[in-house]
């Protein structure tokens, strides 16, 4: 089986994957949620018009000539707060005076803010005339009953949460979150909480993408490590894929000890690629149950399953949690320095960004050997260094796939 690009392979993912079932959660447990349905406006806002300022509600002909050396005086014949309907028509020659949301009386276009006027007895001096029609707010000007106010695939925010509360939208449909499960693979992996032991590697794999779950909203679930052994590595492979997607790290190669590729072949699974040309990375696997879990067999190198994750399993969650964007986004930067590198594969490089007074600046985090996970704590982004370049000058401009905030894009953009 050939190497797949990076697009190719993202394609290849989201192909076989699709939105997760709607489920109704309560309003403050919808945060950060996706919306599964449309949603409609259940009334008018506001219900009628109203002032959008504590002033005197009045007709724009009374007080149009009026200015500081010809003042206009109006009689005060109502008192309307919000939450009161007006009690009387005014009429010409008069006002009301009026609070913030309050409704509006007939016989009136026009509201004037209580600084621009002077209050003598029952009468109101009008020093300053605002433009006809100021200050009122119109009915349905936020909310017009029937609708359709937020859409399918809105990403609910906390003023998506408001007008959500709005519509009275007690119970809110949104897409289900997947169920995620995280394996690491091989007998030389030492757990969090093993005693220290030379011989043994610390198992990263597992936390750093139990927190790239978790970054997503997501709580995913360690089901430990699996030894090099055939029964103990299906077993736990047979547990993991219970779940909506299985992240199984290490062991996805071609050596002789690599089992799990092989193992998710005695399961039932069927794999629809496992290598990916780029660099870290390229031993990747994606296949899928009979069940419909999306499992991915992520290299043993912590930088190396961690950059799959960014490219693939991130993608994939975001579209299973009914995102319509589901790609981290991109800059174009220039490279602070120059760079040497190995034609043959996509290679993602580690870097920081600044900025100067022409754009965005990338320098690299140093060495980026696949094991160096150090240099992956430190990026903010990975420069994407095109598969037939061996070198690059400084000043050169560059596609750079951010690494934080949380705004997205419909598509990699990565020219991959």
């Amino acid at each position: 089986m050939r190497a797949l690009s990076i697009h190719d392979a993202q394609q290849c993912v989201l192909q076989h994957l699709k939105a997760m079932p709607v489920e109704h959660v309560a309003l403050h447990d919808s945060l950060n949620r996706v919306l599964a349905k449309d949603i409609a406006a259940n009334r008018n806002h506001p219900p009628y018009d109203v002032s959008a300022m504590d002033g005197y509600a009045l007709s724009f002909a009374d007080i149009a000539a009026a200015s500081e050396q010809d003042l206009i005086r109006l009689k005060v014949v109502d008192d309307i707060r919000a939450g009161q309907m007006p009690s009387k028509r005014i009429e010409a020659g008069q006002a009301a005076r009026i609070m913030t949301g309050a409704p509006t009386p007939q016989g009136i276009d026009t509201v004037i803010r209580v600084e621009d006027t002077q209050l003598q007895g029952d009468d109101v001096l009008i020093l300053t005339p605002p433009k006809q029609g100021a200050n009122i707010r119109p009915l349905g000007e936020n909310l017009k009953d029937g609708v359709v106010v937020l859409t399918k695939g809105t990403l609910i925010s906390a003023g998506v949460l408001a007008i959500l509360a709005m519509v009275k939208q007690k119970d809110v449909p949104v897409f289900a979150q997947p169920s995620v499960a995280i394996l690491s693979t091989g007998d030389e992996l030492e757990a969090l909480d093993d005693p220290i032991d030379e011989q043994k590697i610390p198992d990263a794999n597992s936390h750093a993408l139990y927190a790239q779950c978790k970054a997503l909203g997501i709580e995913a679930t360690l089901l430990g490590i699996a030894h090099d052994d055939a029964a103990d590595l299906k077993a736990k492979l047979a547990q993991g894929l219970k779940y909506d997607v299985l992240l199984a790290s290490g062991g996805v190669s071609v050596g002789h000890h690599d089992f799990v590729r092989p193992t998710l072949s005695d399961l039932g699974i069927n794999m629809h690629f496992w290598r990916v040309a780029m660099r870290p990375g390229h031993p990747l696997a994606f296949g899928t149950s009979s069940t419909g879990c999306a499992v991915f067999g992520l290299p043993g190198n912590p930088v190396s399953s961690m950059v799959c994750f960014e490219q693939f399993v991130l993608p994939a969650l975001r579209q299973m949690m009914g995102h319509a964007t589901c790609f981290r986004q991109t800059v174009k930067a220039r490279l602070s320095h120059d760079q040497k590198d190995r034609a043959g594969r996509t290679h993602l490089m580690r870097v920081t960004l600044s900025r100067d007074e022409q754009g965005y600046v990338a320098t690299s985090t140093g060495t980026q050997g696949s094991g160096v996970l150090l240099s992956m704590a430190m990026a903010e982004g990975f420069a994407v260094i095109p598969a037939e370049s061996d070198a690059l000058k400084k000043g050169d401009y560059i596609t750079v796939q951010l690494l934080q905030g949380m705004d997205f894009q419909p598509h990699a953009d990565m020219e991959l």
